[in-house]
């Protein structure tokens, strides 16, 4: 049974829509959860959409060619709308019912609704403004370039619910410089996957999402507010063209020289590359927060430790634990500088004269390839004979401890797009930006007595998904 809420309390059980399990010639419809419906079709979605009622019920119809929601307006009257596929290949409105006062009167009517649109779909589905439809998995460079994560994701069995997840997304997402295809094939995958990546936690957030030409690379609107994101970041080095070998700690003090100084170093390149752009100066950038995304991708080993090298290198400060009388105490000591193997950088990017103009720095080493792997799964994109085992840490159920976790992901697994995310606020931000706007990540502050984080419950602190197929 689902329930819902809204002035009255409403129940609507899956009898009163006269179909579940198996479809059957009087069935054109049936019930499937909101993550799979805002798959397919959540990125029309407008924010305001909120305004005017509340979605009580997900359809898809047998071809999966048409998807519908129930909606319960605020003068609590029940209306059904359908979206199908349009020439671009993006699910968007193509009818709606009437409304009625009756969840079973406007079932029934969506229900013919679904038969009809269903039986004339190539005419139902032309809305007039279409672009023509681009196949991002199409080769469009010679075999030998193809970087050796696309491939996996283009051909590999193991990753194809992240495969279908993506061909659905990418209908809604903008090649704004002419030459995405190209990098998401070759050397520009990892920082397109980021992109993708972010597009997808916006939307899950109920942001209305643009891309601005030629930057940021994304506009935000929401009814909390609005503000900017610019991606990038850390990749391999490049020698002779190919990927140099990362530098890989052995032992506990290399481990801590890894962390305390090349990291940070690595992070300041792309991060003094964004000030360098200057997009505060664009006056549609000017009055709204501008948040720089990063990613580190120049090694597969590094992201265990880029969290809290990042955060040293933002504020130029680290974290000691300190016995005293009382017990384990933790203090916090300024940072100046990062030195590894002769070269030095001045610690602190938020000191630096333009940072003011960043808003604050986000980061979540979950944003790769395995969670578009682990979403599409959860919204019935799976294989048989493909398992996905996800473990790592996460925030205990009271908000203070860490504790391991390891579940098999299956249709209806429990993660968000924003799980993970690291928010590191700007404490000298000309236009700070106010954590409500993502509240389903871990928010860092610094303030003049310290320093505090604002942690969910189940924050996703390390993550690691395991492929297994028995074909």
């Amino acid at each position: 049974m689902s329930t819902y809420s809204s002035k009255k309390r409403l129940v609507i059980s899956p009898r009163n829509f006269c179909f579940w399990n198996e479809w059957g010639s009087f069935r054109p419809m049936r019930e499937i959860s909101q993550e799979k419906f805002d798959a397919f079709a959540g990125f029309c979605r407008q924010p305001t959409s909120v305004l005017f009622g509340q979605e009580v019920a997900w359809f898809e119809s047998k071809s999966r060619s048409v998807f519908a929601l129930l909606m319960l307006d605020t003068d609590e009257e029940f209306s059904g709308i359908l979206f199908a596929r349009d020439l671009a290949s993006r699910f968007r409105w193509v009818k709606q019912t009437a409304y009625y006062t009756s969840s079973a009167d406007a079932l029934a009517e969506l229900r013919r609704l679904m038969r009809q649109v269903e039986a004339d779909i190539e005419e139902e589905r032309v809305q007039g403004d279409e672009a023509d439809p681009v196949d991002f998995f199409a080769p469009v460079v010679k075999e030998q370039r193809f970087h050796e994560r696309f491939q996996h994701l283009a051909f590999g069995e193991g990753f194809a619910a992240a495969r279908e997840l993506i061909n659905v997304m990418m209908c809604w997402y903008e090649n704004q410089d002419g030459n995405y295809i190209e990098q998401f094939q070759t050397t520009g995958f990892d920082a397109r996957i980021w992109e993708l990546y972010l597009f997808a936690m916006l939307v899950e957030s109920r942001y209305a999402v643009s891309q601005p030409s030629p930057a940021p690379d994304f506009l935000a609107r929401g009814l909390g507010g609005t503000f900017f994101i610019e991606a990038t970041t850390i990749n391999p080095s490049i020698i002779n063209g190919k990927p140099a070998t990362s530098q890989k700690p052995e032992s506990v003090e290399e481990i801590a020289d890894y962390v305390q100084n090349y990291l940070p170093i690595r992070f300041a390149g792309p991060l003094s590359a964004k000030l360098e752009k200057r997009y505060w100066e664009s006056l549609e950038v000017a009055d709204a927060p501008l948040v720089i995304a990063i990613q580190d991708f120049h090694d597969e080993f590094s992201m265990t430790y880029s969290g809290q090298s990042l955060l040293r290198y933002l504020y130029g400060v680290e974290f000691l634990e300190v016995q005293n009388d009382q017990g384990v105490e933790i203090v916090s000591r300024p940072v100046t500088h990062h030195l590894w193997k002769g070269k030095k950088i001045a610690s602190g990017f938020f000191s630096l004269p333009d940072a003011p103009n960043i808003s604050a720095v986000l980061f979540n080493a979950s944003g790769t390839l395995a969670k578009f792997n682990r979403m599409g799964v959860k919204v019935a994109f799976g294989r048989p004979g493909v398992t996905l085992i996800h473990s790592g840490i996460r925030v205990s159920s009271d908000g203070r401890l860490e504790e391991t976790f390891s579940n098999e992901v299956n249709e209806g697994y429990e993660e968000a797009w924003i799980d993970g995310m690291e928010v590191y606020h700007n404490p000298a931000a000309t236009h700070p930006l106010n954590p409500d706007l993502l509240p389903g990540a871990r928010h860092h502050f610094q303030t003049d007595s310290g320093f505090e984080s604002w942690t969910p419950v189940g924050h996703l602190v390390t993550s690691r998904t395991a492929v297994v197929t028995t074909r």
